[in-house]
């Protein structure tokens, strides 16, 4: 058997398509290790979301190369939005790279990695994906809790800032009846929470021409299904969140009473500037609908701190939206220009580092606060959690669980719950997770 060591970076989605890529390459006698210094097979699955992420997969791929002068037989691959976007470029910067392969490529692996066996260089980038039954092809999966099913990817939004239609092309839903198999097949594995992934989850069966395609369908369709297992979806687009999406979210038992919609900015100005398709009284409205309808309900975001152009007034409409909505919990970045985008030509309006950096720190600190704030209100409150790890501390057991709202609760045990739900009051709160005892 020879060794396979996979370095995801980024999102669900990339890891998700790092377990596809292990359980093709299963097929090739390789199996994964932690170690990478024992591996015959590297590869890195590259997020190019900010730059900081591009540099740290170069610089890994640097430190791979050095390894291969004294160990010329091992095989070195890239992947991802990384390897998409930058292609032939990647040649230059890493020579010693064997395999490029895009988001699209990946199931053509099996004819990519004869061809490396040979020791030949390739580099296999398109812009339209190799289609295929996703089934067809084994998966294995690292967590023995949760499991991910992408169901739609690509995007045809176009926000300024943002590269994945460059990187992930436009959106393409997979069939119903392909999510549901897969489904069926994970939960007679054994997960007991099943992740739904899309960039716009909420686009899903928009390319279709069967108007009954939706994701408020499936997500019916799913909750049907026979077994002891729980259902969330991510990530959403403020605008296509629809009534019978929230209708079906409450219908299915299922389903986790958590909504992650990222609001970007708390200012009308900059998100037309972002190219957003909605008003910040828009995503309001959303917010206000969805806290109306569900009780102990979630509801997390992500903001960028220094676009292009923005004014400190408007930087501050963002923490007083943070505020006002009460958001549970929010991604925070600072604005990072990237090829392609249209807002990164804004060269003229780029806010300086200086500036990007201490807005940053005051998105952080108030997102601290909102965390801190929505935990609070859960002390004395019994949740329903699924446990998915265990540690040990100071001579005791200590299960990780996570709550239908996505609340991460800790708690004392003597048992062994991995993979179990169980009843927990909540007894503390602190800013990032809350602590609990057992009930049942």
């Amino acid at each position: 058997m020879k060794k396979l060591y996979i370095e995801t970076m980024g999102c669900q989605m990339n890891k998700s398509d790092s377990e596809r890529i292990a359980g093709i390459l299963s097929h090739f006698d390789y199996v994964e290790t932690d170690n990478e210094k024992e591996a015959d097979l590297l590869i890195i699955n590259t997020c190019s979301i900010r730059q900081l992420a591009a540099d740290k997969a170069y610089s890994k791929l640097g430190v791979w190369g050095k390894r291969k002068k004294d160990r010329p037989e091992i095989k070195i691959a890239i992947c991802g939005c990384v390897a998409q976007q930058d292609k032939e470029k990647i040649r230059i910067r890493a020579p010693y790279v064997d395999l490029i392969f895009g988001t699209h490529n990946i199931y053509e692996l099996p004819s990519l990695i004869k061809s490396i066996q040979n020791n030949e260089k390739v580099c296999a980038i398109t812009e339209k994906p190799v289609v295929c039954n996703q089934n067809d092809f084994k998966i294995i999966r690292k967590d023995s809790v949760n499991a991910w099913i992408p169901i739609i990817e690509g995007c045809n939004n176009f926000c300024t800032y943002c590269v994945v239609p460059f990187t992930r092309g436009r959106e393409r839903s997979r069939r119903p009846e392909e999510i549901i198999q897969e489904a069926k097949n994970i939960i007679k594995e054994g997960f007991k929470e099943i992740t739904i992934l899309g960039q716009n989850v909420d686009s899903y069966g928009k390319d279709f021409k069967d108007e009954n395609i939706t994701l408020a369908n499936l997500l019916r369709e799913l909750n049907k299904l026979d077994g002891n297992f729980r259902i969330r979806f991510v990530t959403s687009y403020p605008s296509d969140i629809t009534d019978d999406l929230i209708n079906a979210v409450a219908e299915c038992e299922k389903v986790c009473k958590y909504f992650h919609i990222p609001m970007q900015s708390g200012n009308s100005r900059i998100l037309k500037e972002m190219n957003r398709r909605y008003t910040k009284d828009q995503y309001y409205e959303i917010v206000h609908k969805i806290r109306n309808r569900f009780e102990n309900v979630t509801i997390t975001s992500d903001f960028i701190a220094g676009f292009p152009s923005e004014t400190q007034e408007e930087f501050m409409d963002t923490l007083k939206a943070i505020d006002e909505l009460e958001l549970d919990y929010s991604n925070t970045a600072a604005y990072s220009p990237r090829e392609f985008t249209k807002a990164g030509k804004m060269v003229d309006k780029f806010i300086s580092e200086d500036v990007k950096s201490k807005r940053l720190e005051l998105l952080n600190e108030k997102n601290k606060e909102a965390c801190l704030k929505s935990n609070k209100k859960f002390v004395g409150k019994t949740l329903k959690v699924l446990v998915e790890s265990k540690t040990e501390k100071n001579g005791k057991t200590i299960l990780n669980s996570r709550a239908d709202n996505n609340k991460i609760v800790h708690f004392e045990s003597d048992k062994n719950y991995i993979g179990d739900f169980c009843n927990v009051k909540i007894t503390k709160a602190q800013t990032w997770c809350l602590y609990g005892q057992i009930i049942n």
